[in-house]
């Protein structure tokens, strides 16, 4: 009952302190249900349309043999729950994280058009998310680059592999930082440049019309212009290839940017950026968190403005914040304002932990939290992610059913937020 109470309160209490320019925002993305971009421009409204109907729904149309994080059972359950609750941008729908024997999977590429192409015939405005990380492994060495990769960069075209060493930091910062022969990319290395675009135009063939590029700035080494410049080569190229190559001639790309944003000249590298929800814990509430601007490295109102990739300004970047996945500490049901962690756990895991009732609430006061306390950020609602140290390997909104019976029930809550906002 403390929990409800707590929850109850704080929403009222944040609806109460919206000022008046969030009002008149709110209601003008609601009466604007519009879901068109084209020629590599997307209006602000549309693209804020989109951040308000994201969900994460990782490797949603990864195939078996193609998962990164185990098996997906009853994944034909999500299509029908995405479809219910009317997502519109489906985050992380499928990636690689350091297993790019994937890439040379024909079933890899032709199983997720597939799945794109099914569900873009019952709604041809979803946008699938791809994402492009901060790993690379030594089997990349076994990917053939093909001639319009060098093309793009206005190369000679070679005959070759890419080379893994060819794409680390010539210092040797974050080399082996995952493992042994698997390492954080250095942006600034040509070679990595080359692989994302080949990753970049693979994903937009099969219908990905966005692209979550990672940590960007672990990426950049601390490279300071040197890497925005680089960023800006490697996506502008992007961007000109999904001219002819992606469904509506547009891609959208994001990135986790703990700085707010990466800037050039006045101009917006990425289109939206993306962070965790940065959980702060509630001492003596066992479990509980709230949300707080300026909290560890929290995004609230810290993203910087500029000129929009699709050539509109702003004064502050529009952003998604997500419930993350990153592990579980060492202090599990502990609570500790020093680390990133809630009471010990990833977001994700936390939040798969808690009761339904409290889930559900929680999802209540962070989306109404995010859009009153800031109106250019966005929640995007999870969907299925990985987990770590629970009954299972991801956690799912689903509600439960036998078609699926891990389903944690937030299905109609979400549905319920989406349709009164």
């Amino acid at each position: 009952m403390r929990k409800r109470t707590w929850i109850s309160l704080v929403f009222v209490c944040s609806l109460l302190s919206l000022p008046r320019g969030n009002c008149a925002h709110a209601q003008q993305a609601k009466g604007d249900s519009s879901y068109n971009f084209a020629n590599g421009i997307i209006s602000r409204q549309v693209l804020e349309n989109y951040l308000s109907r994201s969900i994460t729904q990782a490797e949603v149309v990864a195939s078996e043999g193609c998962y990164n994080d185990g098996p997906y059972p009853n994944k034909d359950d999500d299509y029908r729950m995405l479809k219910h609750i009317g997502a519109k941008f489906i985050g992380r729908s499928i990636y690689s994280w350091g297993k790019e024997h994937f890439f040379q999977t024909p079933s890899f590429w032709a199983n997720a058009k597939a799945a794109i192409d099914d569900y873009h015939a019952y709604d041809s405005t979803a946008v699938f998310q791809a994402g492009i990380f901060e790993i690379v492994t030594e089997k990349v060495e076994d990917i053939a680059i093909p001639a319009w990769v060098f093309e793009a960069f206005g190369l000679p075209v070679e005959q070759r592999n890419f080379v893994y060493r060819s794409m680390l930091n010539r210092e040797g910062r974050l080399v082996d930082h995952w493992r042994k022969g698997s390492s954080v990319p250095d942006i600034t290395q040509r070679e990595t440049r080359l692989f994302f675009y080949y990753l970049a135009r693979r994903y937009m063939e099969v219908g990905i019309e966005a692209i979550h590029f990672g940590q960007a700035q672990l990426m950049a080494m601390d490279g300071g212009e040197k890497a925005l410049i680089a960023w800006k080569e490697l996506l502008d190229n992007v961007r000109t290839a999904a001219l002819t190559v992606a469904r509506r001639g547009t891609v959208i790309c994001d990135s986790h940017l703990p700085n707010g944003g990466m800037v050039l000249d006045g101009k917006l590298l990425f289109d939206f950026v993306s962070f965790p929800l940065r959980l702060k814990e509630i001492i003596n509430e066992p479990q509980q968190v709230q949300l707080e601007v300026g909290y560890y490295d929290g995004i609230y109102r810290e993203t910087v403005g500029g000129i929009t990739p699709s050539g509109w300004s702003c004064d502050h970047g529009v952003y998604l914040v997500e419930f993350d996945n990153f592990g579980i500490s060492k202090h599990r049901d502990e609570p500790n304002w020093k680390d990133h962690y809630a009471w010990g756990y990833d977001e994700i895991t936390w939040f798969h932990k808690q009761p339904e009732v409290y889930r559900n609430e929680f999802l209540h006061y962070a989306y109404h939290w995010v859009r009153t306390t800031d109106p250019n950020g966005f929640l995007q609602m999870p969907g299925s992610r990985i987990i770590t140290g629970a009954d299972t390997n991801r956690y799912r909104a689903n509600t439960q059913s036998p078609n699926c019976p891990m389903g944690k029930g937030q299905e109609n809550t979400i549905k319920e937020i989406w349709e009164h906002n």
